[in-house]
């Protein structure tokens, strides 16, 4: 399994409301912030191992100073996890991109674009 371009290139442009009733990533935790010139980042992580970890109490809590978010990122270099990673800017996506940290590779599948609206098992 594999990052297919296409599935990365289908988010481009898609509004904030797509992403956020998906029903794959409706499920993952998700820490947001955002940068100096207004782009949020939305970081969906699929790794079992972050999700059981208590200290990460501010994943889901909506949006986190710069700050936090580096420290997340850097502690996150040890799990095996992908990073899925949003740029949203004026409620329109503009980029995804998944980053694999601690030895994960992260793959997309016709099941991650923003027209998915069915049941399905992710691992």
């Amino acid at each position: 399994m594999s990052v297919r371009q296409e599935d990365l290139d289908a988010w481009v442009g898609q509004p904030v409301i797509a992403l956020e009733m998906h029903p794959i990533f409706l499920t993952l935790p998700v820490i947001k912030t955002t940068t100096s010139d207004g782009t949020e980042i939305w970081n969906y992580v699929n790794g079992m191992n972050i999700s059981e970890d208590r200290s990460f109490g501010y994943l889901n809590a909506g949006m986190v100073d710069f700050a936090t978010y580096n420290e997340f990122t850097t502690r996150t270099q040890r799990f095996a996890a992908c990073h899925n990673i949003f740029y949203i800017k004026a409620g329109v996506v503009l980029r995804y991109t998944p980053v694999g940290t601690g030895g994960a590779r992260c793959y997309t599948k016709a099941q991650l674009q923003p027209t998915f609206d069915s049941s399905t098992n992710i691992r």
